[in-house]
């Protein structure tokens, strides 16, 4: 679909995602006019729509749309019913979904660069995106997280490329196909592909298909980056009909890292290409599936010409991303983690790298079952395998439960049960329970990380609070 010249004013429909958001204000960037609406506006979004001084109506009305804008971009949250979707269908205004504005109005001419999977792309887009600017490339991207290095989610620069996170969730009520699938790569990265978004997938097999039309999209001049140490994204690069590089630690690759060191600081690792020194590299970050997001990172960046040099300094330098093993400010020797995982692959490996980094302190893992799988019982089983790491657990009640069918509910308490059963301590609680059992049982040097999409009911703010005027003992 090709882009009218005549757009002026668009209009954002469920305006308060960090994806709508952001794409408004490139819009903007850009020279439209851009406004919109969502139900029950709030921050950070709603702040940071203020401070791009892009107008926000607070709910949904069909006089928001009158006069009628040049175009209306349609949220994947919004569904048949909504009163705003139901007149512009009506009156025939024009849309389009997220995916298809960003590539009609900022990729079509760009060399496209997305990098997919079910873990590590939010990572992993951020780190090439600084290789990008330490190179002096002037990037372009688009990423579904903030990195810390450049504290936006976005940026419009003036290289040839565009980078961006190619997520597998949907685009639309109207187009119920993966966003990548919009983007026309000419280079993609796929770092796993597990089950996941059991709202949209029904089966392994359905996220598997999408990621193989993913990979036949690319084009035979261009290149897929696949991980080998996961099965089903190395089966998916064999269909391939373009050159493909692998990367891995436990599986012969292409690309692989040997010589692993961790410390409180970070890690240290050998970088070699088939089987050849290629360079050290020293990371401010810890786990082994961040050494394979820097591994894909490093060949993109190598395939770009993107010197040594600038490619160790900027993993080097590289801040992370907000949520993805944020740490909080410190509290009376209490070090407090924030984490976005919500699958059990994401929280394994998130506890055990808080294992390595630090070693011999007591951790305890709290987690909101928030996401529309996490939500459902399909990985009741698995989270017991996920949380051994951890020394306490701490359950929070679903979020939401009616968002999912009673006989698929996922069951905190089973879960707690489990893990106790396996002589882990672990209890199903309330945040303010969480807060109070905290206050009683933390040690200096002790470790907390929270795992959820979502807020968490603003679990660390209250957590930090309580322990600020609180006496705490050496462990």
């Amino acid at each position: 679909m090709l882009v009218s010249q005549n757009i002026k004013k668009i209009y954002f429909l469920a305006l308060c995602g960090t994806g709508m958001a952001s794409l408004a204000a490139m819009m903007k960037q850009k020279g439209y006019t851009v406004y919109g609406s969502d139900k029950s506006v709030y921050p950070p979004m709603s702040d940071f729509l203020a401070e791009q001084k892009i107008p926000i109506y607070d709910g949904f009305e069909p006089a928001h749309l009158d006069p009628a804008p040049d175009l209306v971009v349609v949220g994947n949250v919004i569904s048949r019913g909504n009163s705003e979707l139901e007149y512009l269908l009506n009156e025939k205004i024009p849309y389009m979904s997220l995916p298809d504005v960003l590539r009609e109005f900022f990729i079509r001419d760009h060399r496209s660069i997305v990098v997919t999977g079910t873990h590590g792309k939010t990572t992993t887009t951020s780190m090439l995106s600084w290789i990008y600017h330490v190179a002096d490339l002037e990037p372009s991207f688009m990423v579904g997280g903030i990195p810390n290095n450049f504290e936006k989610s976005y940026q419009l620069g003036t290289g040839k490329d565009f980078i961006v996170e190619g997520d597998e969730y949907d685009s639309a009520y109207f187009d119920k196909v993966a966003k990548f699938m919009r983007y026309m790569p000419d280079i993609g990265v796929i770092n796993t592909i597990e089950f996941d978004h059991a709202d949209i997938y029904g089966s392994m097999d359905e996220i598997v298909t999408a990621f193989q039309r993913f990979v036949n999209l690319i084009p035979q001049n261009g290149l897929l980056i696949v991980c080998s140490d996961n099965e089903q994204a190395f089966k998916v690069s064999q269909r391939a009909f373009c050159p493909v590089i692998t990367f891995g630690l436990e599986s012969p690759a292409d690309w692989t890292a040997e010589n692993i060191s961790v410390s409180a600081t970070g890690m240290e690792f050998d970088v070699k290409q088939e089987g050849k020194f290629w360079e050290h590299v020293i990371m401010p970050m810890v786990g082994r599936h961040n050494i394979r997001n820097a591994l894909a990172a490093v060949i993109v960046a190598n395939y770009a010409a993107i010197s040594k040099n600038d490619i160790c300094y900027a993993l080097s330098t590289f801040k992370g991303v907000k949520r993805r093993l944020e740490i909080k400010p410190a509290v009376n020797g209490i070090i407090i983690y924030d984490d976005f995982a919500h699958h059990p692959t994401a929280v394994y490996e998130t506890l055990s790298a808080l294992c390595d980094r630090h070693a011999g302190q007591k951790i305890y893992a709290l987690y909101e079952p928030r996401s529309a799988t996490s939500r459902r019982n399909v990985f009741q089983k698995e989270f017991v395998s996920a949380f051994q790491p951890a020394d306490t657990v701490l359950i929070a009640p679903v979020h939401r439960p009616d968002k999912a069918p009673a006989s698929r509910l996922f069951s905190g308490e089973k879960l707690a049960q489990e893990l106790r059963e396996k002589g882990k301590e672990s209890h199903l609680m309330t945040v303010s329970q969480m807060i109070a059992y905290l206050k009683s049982n933390l040690h200096e040097g002790d470790i907390v990380v929270t795992f959820s999409n979502g807020p968490f009911d603003n679990i660390h703010e209250k957590l930090q609070e309580t322990l600020k005027n609180l006496k705490i003992e050496k462990g």
